[in-house]
């Protein structure tokens, strides 16, 4: 625990000397900052998907980095500082899971998340779904929803019963294809079908925005073989051409 401290400690003391000291590091704003937090959290999921575990380690260091930049600024505001963003976070944490620091009892893990959710509207929150960014990428965020009003029992009794309402989903997308309906209607009734796949693999605990970027790394790793391996423009090669070029790609990678 003190080499961990140690470290921590040092991270802040640098920050303090980068603040003071580098004209890059002093002109930062919470502003300035955002995009860059973004594209590290990216940075941090790819490599979890990699599993390379030096990656991760270091991707954590910089988004910790980031972390502890906010709180400085922070600081210079007379806001608040990392201390009370830490001491926030604990006090959250032991209220919110009184089978730990209390004496309330729970069977499993639905359990714990359905007491998290409770506890949050008793804090004052007015929606179960006000935790959820509205900047969150759409399919990431339609995981979300589904599974935070699952807590309070907006849910489905099995996964055959949404497998059904995918179905009727595709039926109705293909009806307005048919029906040469307004683009408009044709892209919500696609997005009811992505909502209710997206909400079939959340039944069977498949996250569907890992899955589909294991797809999307696989499409692009069989197509820069395509690519790799042509012996003329791909504009010059017909489709069974590629297909073949395709086919090696998945026996070969």
């Amino acid at each position: 625990m003190k080499e961990k401290l140690k470290a921590f400690e040092r991270l802040l003391i640098i920050m303090d000397e980068l603040r003071e000291q580098c004209p890059w590091d002093r002109k930062q704003t919470f502003q300035s900052l955002r995009n860059l937090t973004i594209e590290e959290t990216y940075e941090l999921a790819d490599a979890i998907l990699n599993e390379d575990m030096n990656e991760i380690k270091e991707e954590l260091g910089d988004i910790m980095l980031h972390l502890v930049f906010y709180a400085k600024i922070a600081d210079e505001k007379g806001a608040f500082d990392i201390a009370d963003s830490l001491n926030a976070v604990c006090d959250k944490l032991i209220k919110r899971h009184p089978h730990i620091y209390g004496d309330l009892d729970v069977k499993d893990e639905e359990e714990v998340k359905k007491n998290w959710e409770q506890l949050k509207l008793k804090e004052g929150k007015k929606s179960v779904l006000s935790g959820v960014p509205n900047s969150l990428p759409a399919m990431v965020k339609a995981y979300r929803m589904q599974d935070k009003t699952a807590q309070v029992g907006f849910e489905w009794d099995n996964a055959e019963q949404v497998w059904e309402k995918v179905e009727e989903e595709m039926a109705e997308f293909k009806e307005t294809l048919s029906n040469n309906e307004s683009q408009e209607r044709k892209e919500e009734e696609f997005g009811d079908v992505l909502f209710s796949l997206i909400n079939y693999a959340r039944f069977n605990n498949i996250d569907p925005e890992t899955a589909l970027e294991k797809i999307n790394r696989k499409f692009k790793q069989r197509f820069e073989y395509i690519e790799e391996k042509a012996t003329k423009p791909l504009n010059d090669m017909n489709l069974a051409e590629m297909d073949q070029l395709w086919d090696e790609a998945k026996v070969k990678l």
